[in-house]
């Protein structure tokens, strides 16, 4: 069941920003395209009037292709709506929300803009654009991040022999090093996912996603070893599973996310 009705959009503290791109384009679009084999047909048909012949991974990408536009509304306002920050030990209604906003507050924006019946289409499709990227944006660990290190990206490690940060290792490197399309890696990972788990995974509730993401982040930080962290072949062998579940859970969720969104009032 899922358990929107107790959707408390809880303001939430958010440290230093931290850019980018979470998952990158192939986590973002495996994201979308589990999402797309569960939404129901209504969904499908509401997401259409909205965004025409755009599937869920070709719209999962744009709040980040989008970075460059020179508009104040990418420039000076949208960058905190990608991330979370819990510090560590804290819950989410023990701290509060920055001036700026973040994900949740955007996601409760935009969730308006959708439902908003007087609202034109172009917006109804910046904000459900923009809402397809959040779900996969905070189901990435390191976008829910503890406030002291940028999210990770502060954070210095080598990659397989090359300079990076632990932000980038999860971003991107975990999955790109496997060498598949996303198309591949979503077939892959979509039909590992049991009824029972997608009935376990079923939930529209971020609160939950973002619990989730931070007790995950606290373990995958390097411990101990050189200043710098030789990160490879044995981490990813350590975390590639959970990764890996995290974008199985993000299309789940996307999934029930937008089918709530879209439920007949």
């Amino acid at each position: 069941m899922i358990r929107i009705a107790a959707f408390v959009f809880t303001a939430l503290l958010f440290g230093s920003s931290v850019p980018a791109l979470a998952w990158g384009q192939n986590g973002h679009r495996i994201i979308g395209e589990i999402a797309q084999d569960r939404i129901s047909g209504r969904t499908s048909a509401e997401l259409e009037i909205i965004l025409g012949a755009e599937d869920l991974a070709e719209a999962s990408t744009w709040a980040d292709e989008e970075r460059s536009n020179p508009s104040t509304f990418w420039q000076a306002e949208a960058g905190p709506y990608h991330y979370v920050t819990v510090p560590t030990g804290k819950t989410y209604g023990q701290v509060g929300a920055p001036a700026e906003g973040d994900a949740i507050t955007a996601l409760q924006r935009f969730s308006a803009v959708v439902r908003d019946p007087k609202a034109t289409r172009s917006d109804k499709a910046l904000a459900l654009r923009f809402i397809i990227h959040i779900v996969g944006d905070v189901h990435q660990p390191l976008h829910v991040g503890g406030g002291t290190d940028r999210g990770g990206n502060d954070v210095k490690v080598s990659w397989l022999g090359d300079a990076t940060n632990l932000h980038s290792v999860w971003d991107t490197k975990l999955i790109d090093a496997q060498n598949l399309s996303y198309t591949e890696y979503a077939r892959w990972l979509g039909r590992q996912i049991d009824p029972a788990e997608t009935i376990g995974w079923w939930e529209a509730n971020p609160l939950v996603w973002i619990a989730e993401s931070a007790a995950i982040r606290d373990k995958i930080y390097p411990t101990g070893g050189p200043e710098i962290p030789s990160l490879g072949y044995e981490y990813q062998y350590k975390h590639l599973a959970t990764a890996e579940q995290r974008l199985q859970q993000g299309g789940v969720r996307l999934a029930a996310y937008l089918d709530w969104l879209f439920a007949k009032r």
